[in-house]
């Protein structure tokens, strides 16, 4: 009776061992198997980047992408260069008498001459007014064309400045359309050289 008990559980462990065997099989089977599907998914994605570049390299696409970061890459190091050595280049050009003029490009400023003048005032008191003027101009040869007019400029100036009163030159408004008379007059004494601006430097009524 004890042999056959003995027998009975001998055989419950040989098949208890045997489905814990069994089930380990089948957890190293699943593993093996999500191994395998990652390595081919793997694979997969790096053969299909290696057809992707060898279609760009064949059709020539590939070249025309490295030409266009090469010449952005040469673009922005001129550009450097270029802030480095500062935009403020001299131009240089030559006059009527073949004489080389240098200047630096953009806006150009000339002095004109302080002027004073008599203003018809009501009272009919001595009034004068003491003006400094600077003209702007577009570029350099503008401005050098100008300046060999100087004498008829300023005599533009001198004969309009003279029929003012003291009135005139009140407030913001008298002010802003004097600069607006001597723009109009120096533009027409310059023309066809054409004068951006007409800028105060002084305005004093004595």
């Amino acid at each position: 009776m004890a042999d056959e008990n003995k027998s009975e559980d001998d055989v419950n462990a040989s098949l208890e061992g045997e489905s814990a065997e069994n089930a380990e099989g089948a957890e190293g089977a699943g593993s093996s198997g999500k191994k395998k599907k990652i390595i081919i998914i793997a694979v997969a994605v790096l053969v299909l980047f290696i057809g992707a570049g060898a279609g760009l390299y064949f059709t020539g696409m590939l070249d025309k992408f490295l030409k266009k970061d090469a010449a952005t890459e040469e673009g922005a190091a001129k550009e450097g260069e270029h802030g480095a050595e500062g935009e403020a280049k001299e131009v240089c050009t030559k006059d009527e008498q073949g004489k080389e003029v240098c200047a630096v490009p953009g806006a150009q400023f000339l002095k004109i001459p302080d002027m004073v003048v008599n203003l018809n005032s009501e009272d009919g008191a001595p009034r004068y007014l003491r003006l400094s003027v600077q003209l702007e101009f577009k570029n350099a040869e503008d401005m050098a064309a100008v300046e060999k007019l100087m004498p008829r400029v300023v005599d533009q100036f001198q004969t309009y400045l003279r029929e003012l009163r003291v009135k005139d030159l009140r407030g913001s408004a008298g002010i802003y359309r004097l600069q607006m008379e001597l723009l109009a007059r120096v533009n027409q004494a310059a023309y066809p050289i054409e004068v951006q601006d007409v800028l105060f430097q002084e305005i004093l009524i004595q």
